[in-house]
C-alpha cells in the first residue's frame, strides 16, 4: 500500500488529530507512540507533525520554491530546469517529451509522460492531486502551507529504470545517514548507509554502489538542512553530476517500517542529541528561504 494515499481519506472520519496519528502509527507499527518522550525517529516524526509549525518549511517543500532556495544556497548548476509550472494543466502543450510531472505541493503525485498520450492519460489524474487539500488525514502541517498546483521537469530517468533516489538525513546541521531507492517502478526497495556508506539496514539486499558525488552531496544536504533539528535532503546523480531532488520534514510521514527495527532507535537518538546542539536558525541562511 502507498501509505501516502491516506490523505485521501475524509479526515473528518476522526476529528482528532493526535488520535488519527495514534491510530494511524498503531496500524503500521504495531505499537502506540510514545508521544509525551518520544525515542524512536517515527515518533519523533509524529510529534512533529502534531506542534511544529516553523514557517521556514513551506517554502522548502515547495517543489517550485525550493528550486529557488537551491539555486540562491547551492548553485544554478544544481537545479533540474522547470518547463512549466502553474495551477490548471494546459491541454496542448508544446513541450519536449519525455517529462515528468509532479503536483508542487504534496508527494508520491507524479507522472512520467514519454509522449502526447502519456501527458493526456496523466493530465486526467492529476485533477484528484490538487481537488483537495494535500496532508488532512496525516496532519502534515507543512504541506497545507503550500498552494497546490502543478510543475513539469525534463525526466532524467530512461523507460526501463527511474533515476537512483539518494535522500540524505541530516540532523543539526550534520549528514549522518544516506538512504538509496532503487526500482521504483517495479520492485521498489531502500537500503540505508552511514556518511561513510557502510550498510545499515536491508542486509539481505547486495551492497549498492557509492554515488560519485556522494561528498557533494553530503556537504549540499547540511547547507539546505542547517536550521532544523532534522530534514532530509534529495539529490540524483546524473553522469556523476548531482542534482537537487527536494526537501522533506516528513519521510514517510514516520510510518516506514526499518530493518532491522531496532535502527528507529538509534536515529530516533540521533534527533534527540541533535536538539541539544543543533545549529541555531538564526545562525542559518533564513533569508534564502525567506525570499523564496
Amino acid at each position: 500500500m502507498k501509505l501516502r494515499n491516506l490523505p485521501s481519506l475524509p479526515h473528518w472520519l476522526i476529528p482528532s488529530p493526535k488520535l488519527r496519528i495514534t491510530l494511524t502509527y498503531l496500524w503500521r507499527h504495531g505499537q502506540l507512540p510514545d508521544l509525551r518522550n518520544p525515542k524512536r525517529f517515527t515518533e519523533l516524526i509524529q510529534c512533529r507533525k502534531l506542534s511544529n509549525r516553523n514557517p521556514q518549511m513551506a517554502p522548502l517543500i515547495n517543489k517550485v520554491t525550493a528550486k529557488t532556495v537551491a539555486s540562491r544556497i547551492l548553485g544554478s548548476d544544481w537545479v533540474i530546469p522547470t518547463i512549466w509550472t502553474g495551477s490548471s494543466l494546459p491541454v496542448d502543450p508544446d513541450w519536449p517529451y519525455p517529462v515528468i510531472l509532479k503536483a508542487s505541493h504534496g508527494c508520491n503525485q507524479n507522472a512520467v509522460c514519454y509522449s502526447r498520450s502519456d501527458y493526456d492519460q496523466a493530465r486526467k489524474r492529476a485533477t484528484k492531486w490538487i481537488s483537495k487539500p494535500y496532508g488532512l488525514w496525516l496532519h502534515e502541517w507543512a504541506y497545507r502551507q503550500v498552494p497546490r498546483g502543478f510543475i513539469v521537469e525534463p525526466y532524467l530517468g530512461d523507460e526501463e529504470t527511474l533515476p537512483v533516489d539518494y535522500k540524505v538525513y541530516v540532523f543539526g546541521g550534520s549528514a549522518t545517514l544516506v538512504q538509496v531507492h532503487i526500482d521504483r517502478n517495479r520492485r521498489h526497495r531502500w537500503i540505508l548507509h552511514d556518511r561513510e556508506w557502510k550498510q545499515v539496514s536491508q542486509f539481505g539486499e547486495g551492497a549498492m554502489p557509492s554515488p560519485k558525488s556522494l561528498a557533494k552531496m553530503l556537504d549540499a544536504a547540511e547547507r539546505m538542512a542547517g536550521a532544523f533539528e532534522f530534514a532530509r535532503v534529495d539529490f540524483y546523480e546524473i553522469d556523476g553530476v548531482p542534482k537537487f531532488g527536494e526537501v522533506t520534514f516528513y519521510p514517510g510521514s514516520g510510518l516506514d517500517r526499518f530493518d532491522p527495527p531496532e535502527l528507529d532507535v538509534e536515529i530516533g537518538a540521533m534527533w534527540l542529541a541533535a536538539r541539544k546542539n543543533w545549529l541555531r536558525e538564526d545562525d542559518f541562511q533564513r533569508d534564502q528561504v525567506e525570499a523564496a
